[in-house]
């Protein structure tokens, strides 16, 4: 029985989608090579990411073959009819299956490395802030780059100056 509610998610693995859309995995793996706008991404690993769009995509294919009981030729011309992508091959080289999922992964990856970067930037300040605490022998003045931060989070240098940490 297929689950009623989507989570939240952007990538779902194969397992996860068999049991949302109530067929088991080999079949989404034969829906795949019969229907070719429905393809998972695939990791170094080649294991499958189904997006959001492809869960969708196979619950609409589960209704129309399991529950209206159409053929499998059927199914794509209905998908033709209800304009859900392609239900064959791009005839662009620009637009393929392969170069897509390539693009899509890529933008993953992208946002992945992104949110690593935003986590270290959140550590190396507050690295700094701690730094900033350590109390200096009195009268002593810290000799260190002036560095301006602006409102995005984003620091500028502004070359060596004195920083008197004394309080004075």
């Amino acid at each position: 029985m297929p689950g009623n509610a989507l989570p939240d998610k952007l990538f779902f693995k194969i397992g996860e989608v068999a049991q949302i859309v109530g067929v088991r995995a080999h079949v989404l793996r034969y829906w795949e090579s019969e229907f070719a706008s429905l393809r998972p991404l695939k990791t170094r690993g080649s294991h499958r990411v189904y997006r959001r769009r492809d869960v969708e995509l196979a619950v609409l294919l589960r209704r129309l073959l399991h529950e209206e009981g159409l053929t499998i030729a059927g199914a794509k011309r209905r998908l033709r009819d209800l304009g859900r992508g392609a239900v064959s091959m791009p005839t662009d080289a620009t637009d393929t299956p392969r170069e897509e999922a390539s693009s899509a992964l890529a933008v993953a990856r992208d946002n992945d490395a992104r949110a690593e970067l935003v986590a270290m930037r959140a550590e190396l300040y507050g690295l700094l802030s701690a730094l900033d605490t350590v109390v200096q022998v009195e009268g002593d003045p810290v000799e260190q780059p002036v560095t301006e931060v602006s409102a995005d989070g984003r620091s500028r240098s502004g070359g060596a100056g004195i920083v008197d940490r004394s309080g004075r």
